[in-house]
């Protein structure tokens, strides 16, 4: 059975495991025509625009 060598304190311990848990947050960008924001690379929800064309038609159109 494994046993510590030497007592691990409380400090030493969370900063151990805290540098593993973060999170990150979601890539977001503006929108370049209508400036909501979106996930870069994809389609603009609100609009339909994507690299300077309109690729798919909503229905404020």
């Amino acid at each position: 059975m494994a046993v510590p060598k030497r007592h691990v304190s409380k400090t030493r311990r969370d900063k151990r495991r805290g540098s593993s848990w973060t999170l990150e947050a979601p890539a977001i960008v503006k929108c370049a025509h209508c400036g909501s924001y979106t996930a870069p690379h994809k389609v603009c929800a609100s609009c339909g625009w994507y690299d300077g064309k309109q690729v798919v038609a909503t229905e404020e159109d």
